[in-house]
């Protein structure tokens, strides 16, 4: 119980400064706390050390609270970058782990190796700032794992690689492409440059999808970044830029041409991601009856068009590229890289219309694939090393003969088909029961929600309206004559006058 309380209380400490270290990314002032709570918990660990050096206490709970120290001042020292006094208490932990791991059961050792994995880093990290180098390979193979680094090393990893590659770029000044050297005086873009290889190497050697994908969004961001310096560079030179164009007779500048080199490995990585997407799903579409037992959404050939046309479209961008219109080595590879994807792409649109039985349209697409890859083997010639890395267009062509003699199979096999033929929706006429009692034909619809027994709301029919009447009778009505009474009027007009100016009643 006494023990639990020292620990409770070194748990808290550390607990609070794990906080904070969060929390000090964007309050600096806050890391002074952090290292105060450091230094309390590193007390508390010391006063449960000497509480389990009594004789009441058992070795291995001696040894774990020996190794729970020495973690512990590791860390208050990894923080004050005291990197040997760190090494040396972080070795330390890790050599009590080893060996409480080989005493005791195997469901124990798990515990305890995997205490050992999670300081190892710390320790290869302070090898390196000692002045280790081997250290900096290890490091670099920790970007490898699929959820990235965790723990004290989480934030500093980047930012050691990056500060390697810094110092590597003060003696980079130029790049060599296509047979053209270039200066590079952007450090952002030195930095890229550098660190290509490396980031190249780690995805080819990435154990799974998602850490692949991780990594070429990272590129792709690094080398945006790199484009944007370089954007940024030729605006003030474009006056510049334009006068050497007129003077070499269409021979770009250099930072134009180093822009078109930063274009091109963006858009030949964004090409390898896209392919890698779609030899995943290809794997997928050879596993699609098992996926339909799990339940899950398989996967379609319209996926793999998506993916294709944006290949194709980054193939359009890349012979766009200035400085690169007149060099025939360049734009003849991607033109062998376009017939290759666009066989691909005609293959997989030929089996989405097989899914749907359209017959002709697919082997027609076939025919087309046969095309793209023939023209690509007649015309590989001297560059077959650039073709290393692209599907295998032999592949291909075999399957799409596989494929030829299948489909032909199945358009046969459809056509004689007579349940096909007598399909309840080509007898079907559309007209409702009531109207076809004396014609019999299978209809799934009468025994669904949505039958069809009558038309309603019914059609209008004719009714009788009432008749009308006319009066003609007016037409042939004489009315008496009225000349006596105008007259009349007429006569007695001056004298109803006179009578009524004099007060006179008639």
């Amino acid at each position: 119980r006494y023990l639990l309380l020292i620990l409770m209380d070194a748990e808290r400490a550390w607990s609070y400064a794990m906080q904070l270290k969060q929390e000090a990314n964007t309050e600096p002032r806050k890391r002074f706390h952090l290292l105060s709570r450091l230094r309390k918990a590193v007390k508390h660990a010391e006063e449960l050390e000497r509480l389990c050096e009594s004789n009441r206490v058992d070795a291995k709970t001696k040894l774990e609270a020996q190794a729970y120290m020495a973690y512990l001042t590791g860390m208050l020292r990894f923080e004050h970058q005291e990197w040997k006094a760190a090494m040396e208490a972080f070795n330390k932990c890790k050599t009590i782990y080893e060996k409480l791991a080989n005493a005791f059961t195997e469901e124990q050792a798990v515990l305890y190796n995997q205490r050992v994995e999670e300081i190892s880093p710390n320790i290869r990290y302070c090898a390196y700032n000692i002045g280790d180098q081997s250290a900096m390979n290890e490091l670099m193979q920790m970007r490898l794992r699929s959820g990235g680094t965790e723990g004290l090393l989480a934030e500093k990893l980047e930012a050691l690689i990056t500060q390697t590659r810094a110092k590597q770029a003060a003696t980079m000044s130029e790049v060599e492409w296509r047979g053209r050297t270039v200066p590079v005086k952007i450090d952002k873009v030195r930095i890229f440059l550098l660190g290509l290889a490396d980031n190249e190497a780690a995805i080819t050697q990435a154990e799974n999808e998602e850490t692949k994908e991780r990594l070429f969004e990272s590129l792709l961001s690094e080398c945006r970044d790199a484009i944007q310096a370089v954007r940024e560079e030729l605006k003030p030179d474009q006056k510049q830029r334009e006068h050497s164009l007129e003077n070499d007779s269409g021979k770009v500048s250099n930072i134009q041409y180093l822009h078109s080199y930063l274009t091109y490995i963006k858009l030949s990585t964004a090409i390898k991601r896209n392919e890698s997407m779609a030899k995943s799903l290809q794997k997928a579409l050879l596993q699609q009856q098992r996926s339909d037992e799990d339940g899950k959404r398989s996967p379609r050939p319209q996926d793999l068009i998506r993916l294709y046309d944006i290949i194709l479209q980054n193939l359009v961008e890349l012979t766009q590229l200035p400085g690169l219109e007149e060099d025939k080595n360049f734009q003849k590879e991607i033109g062998l890289k376009t017939l290759v994807y666009k066989a691909y792409r005609c293959f997989f649109i030929a089996q989405s219309y097989v899914l749907v039985k359209k017959w002709s349209e697919a082997l027609v697409l076939y025919e087309r694939v046969l095309k793209y890859a023939r023209e690509v083997q007649s015309g590989a010639g001297a560059h077959r090393n650039s073709l290393k890395e692209l599907p295998d267009v032999q592949d291909l062509i075999t399957q799409v003969n596989a494929e030829k003699y299948s489909l032909q199979a199945a358009a046969i096999l459809d056509a004689n088909d007579p349940h096909e033929m007598e399909s309840p929706s080509q007898v079907k006429d559309g007209k409702p029961l009531s109207e076809r009692f004396e014609t019999f034909c299978l209809d799934p619809s009468l025994v669904s929600k949505q039958v069809s027994l009558v038309h309603f709301p019914p059609g209008f029919q004719p009714i009788p309206c009432k008749p009308l009447f006319f009066d003609l009778a007016l037409n042939h009505v004489a009315f008496p004559p009225l000349e006596d009474k105008v007259e009349q009027k007429a006569k007695s007009g001056l004298t109803g006058y006179i009578k009524g100016i004099f007060g006179f009643k008639s």
